[in-house]
């Protein structure tokens, strides 16, 4: 399990984007709304997903850090796939509500009012944005947070977004051509639904039990091997994910000649070793004679 320092951080650092996000939904609802951009409105709802998503992924931080119970006897660490998935989610609905919009404003073309302000607030949120989005993303991979990846990841597009709605509004400011807000719109939408496939394939795979990295079971065999003598092997090494928890269980063949407790240290070591050299992970060895190392009086 995770120590109680680092889930505080994983908390602190979720709470910002929601923090940020607020304030950008204000700044471009507000902007949006004086110069009628349909772009700077696409920002703002999508803004408003990411509002959601940072909502979801606060408590799903929080609830992934709890410790086994009656009812989740493997811990909580999946609600922080399922808040990936669900953002994901969101996104595609941002990214649908954004390309709708901008279709009617092709078909009736209207030119934006209030131009530099656009770009001026569209460049405050791509730097908020970077800020934050450096921010959960490091903390995510550092306490391996899909939740907090998935965010910080999110935010990373908005960067772009938000800087390529503010050149589409510069081009309109510098050519008159009012269409060019609805196709950065659409162009932004593309870029939501991209990013929005690249967090659901991340955040959904390790709810149906996929494996860990081949880096990590790299890790794992070879500590395992480090610590087996002759007539000793294992079989069945399986591994699995949820959140920032890792699972990983064995059969270990021993002679038949050693006894209980000498095969419980043995697991006991590997396990520690393991552990050790993997983060948040759990070891479960199940111990099993070698049946052709088995003692004549045990035959």
């Amino acid at each position: 399990m995770q120590s109680k320092s680092l889930q505080r951080k994983k908390v602190r650092t979720a709470s910002l984007s929601i923090i940020s996000n607020s304030v950008l939904i204000v700044l471009k609802v507000v902007t949006g709304i004086i110069s009628g951009s349909v772009s700077i409105i696409s920002e703002a709802i999508h803004s408003g997903m990411d509002l959601m998503a940072a909502i979801i992924a606060f408590f799903s931080v929080r609830i992934s850090g709890r410790p086994p119970d009656k009812n989740h006897q493997y811990g909580h660490g999946k609600f922080e796939n399922i808040s990936g998935v669900i953002e994901a989610l969101l996104i595609f609905i941002a990214a649908g509500w954004i390309i709708f919009e901008a279709i009617k404003k092709i078909i009736e073309p209207t030119l934006p009012e209030s131009l530099g302000i656009g770009a001026i607030v569209m460049g405050i949120s791509a730097l908020i944005n970077f800020i934050v989005s450096q921010r959960l993303y490091k903390v995510g991979k550092e306490t391996d947070s899909v939740a907090l990846e998935a965010d910080g990841l999110h935010l990373r597009t908005d960067v772009y977004t938000s800087l390529g709605v503010a050149v589409g509004l510069l081009l309109i400011w510098l050519t008159g051509i009012a269409i060019l807000d609805p196709i950065v719109a659409i162009l932004v939408a593309l870029l939501i639904l991209r990013e929005s496939y690249i967090l659901l394939k991340k955040a959904y795979y390790p709810l149906l039990d996929t494996p860990l990295p081949s880096n990590e079971i790299d890790i794992i065999r070879n500590t395992i091997n480090k610590h087996l003598t002759p007539g000793m092997s294992f079989h069945m090494l399986r591994s699995r994910k949820a959140g920032a928890h890792k699972y990983v269980d064995l059969h270990l063949e021993v002679p038949g000649s050693i006894t209980v407790k000498e095969s419980h240290d043995l697991c006991d070591l590997i396990e520690y070793d393991i552990e050790h050299q993997v983060d948040n992970i759990e070891v479960y060895i199940h111990i099993e004679p070698n049946e052709n190392n088995l003692d004549e009086k045990n035959i």
